[in-house]
């Protein structure tokens, strides 16, 4: 049953010259000004979503993005910031890209920040997709079998430093503690000081591909699933396995549960009227993803998205087409519940929804529609 809802912001500040016949993404370039109003747009955001009774914010971490897609490179500092600023709302990593952390490093600034918030910072991990990036920062990216090694190990650290007094692991990557003499003893294990309030740690991690091994490491480990913009069939096969993985390890759920879908979604008079509204948006999006191989497009579709003058002839997906598949909601407030109502009664597991700002999307915009969500949407969920 749907109880919860939260937005999702990742840190965009473009909002002019959009769709394809826009900017294209690698010609952007913003002054340091106008990157650092990401913050600002975050701050408002969120005390919108506070006024409007929403129960969450998520947003991501990423770096190095002059282009002004994902500006925001600190979670837990941001999340910190807002919470100081707003009273109830929580605060979600949707992120952080666990690679280019060390996870000692990761697992006390989420404690610090856990402590100082009183609980309202929700940990999220995930692997990376930007390969200059995650690449950077020393580990791999292309290498998917050595970024899942590393992600995974990680993992396990972080787990035991929030759940363990005193810990050691002796894994490839990480030998902790170090070997050393230390005030006259030979140190053998750590604690992380101090340790969560939160006990257990709730983690979060997208469920992106459906690959068995990586559904297997997260049931194991007892991480919680998002899941964004999949339509049907394979969102099925995803939460399936998921359930079935979690079984496998002494967990019994219903279909969904530990899961929590996330939307793409405009609402205007009717579909036909949303659809025009949301376009350059949907435009702007694949701009940005197509070249990322967050889109499976055929190599001239991924071409003819970022160079106009190779778009002739090339079929390109279209709004139309994801709002068909349920990979967008696009309508009237009817339509939006009536889409969401199908979903609840399919995956009676699933409590939290979260609503996606597209990249592109003006911070007035995504407001807007928040509010219209918030008024003509939720209360036909029983949130009790």
């Amino acid at each position: 049953m749907f109880k919860s809802f939260s937005a999702s912001y990742a840190g965009h500040v473009v909002d002019d010259e959009l769709g394809l016949e826009g900017t294209p993404a690698n010609d952007r370039w913003y002054s340091n000004e106008r990157l650092a109003e990401a913050f600002d747009w975050a701050l408002d955001i969120s005390q919108h979503l506070e006024a409007n009774g929403y129960d969450e914010f998520w947003m991501a971490e990423h770096h190095f993005q002059p282009e002004g897609y994902e500006c925001i490179p600190n979670l837990i500092m941001l999340g910190l910031y807002l919470a100081c600023n707003t009273q109830r709302l929580k605060y979600g990593c949707g992120f952080n890209i666990t690679p280019m952390w060390h996870p000692l490093r990761l697992a006390e600034d989420f404690a610090m920040a856990d402590i100082l918030s009183g609980g309202r910072i929700i940990f999220g991990v995930g692997r990376g997709y930007h390969s200059r990036e995650v690449e950077t920062f020393g580990s791999p990216m292309f290498d998917g079998d050595a970024n899942r090694e590393l992600f995974e190990e990680q993992v396990e650290v972080m787990v035991k430093a929030f759940n363990e007094e005193a810990f050691s692991h002796e894994g490839k990557h990480y030998q902790i503690p170090a070997k050393v003499p230390y005030r006259g003893y030979t140190l053998e294990k750590l604690s992380l000081v101090p340790r969560p309030l939160q006990n257990p740690v709730e983690i979060w991690q997208p469920l992106v591909s459906g690959n068995p091994k990586g559904v297997d490491f997260m049931a194991r480990m007892g991480i919680k699933a998002m899941v964004a913009n999949t339509p049907e069939p394979a969102r099925n096969e995803r939460l399936t396995m998921y359930q079935q993985a979690a079984a496998s390890h002494g967990r019994e759920l219903a279909l969904g549960e530990d899961i929590a879908f996330g939307y793409r979604f405009f609402i205007g008079k009717n579909k036909e009227e949303a659809i025009k509204e949301a376009k350059p948006y949907f435009e702007e999006a694949m701009k940005f993803a197509a070249p990322l191989g967050l889109m499976r497009l055929e190599p001239e579709q991924i071409d003819a998205v970022a160079n106009p003058s190779l778009r002739r002839g090339v079929e390109l997906p279209t709004l139309e087409a994801a709002v068909e598949t349920g990979a967008w909601l696009a309508g009237s407030p009817d339509d939006i519940v009536n889409a969401l109502k199908e979903d609840e009664a399919r995956y009676p597991g699933v409590e939290r929804v979260n609503l996606g700002s597209v990249m592109g999307m003006p911070r007035e915009v995504f407001k807007e529609q928040l509010s219209r969500f918030a008024a003509d949407v939720m209360p036909a969920f029983d949130r009790s």
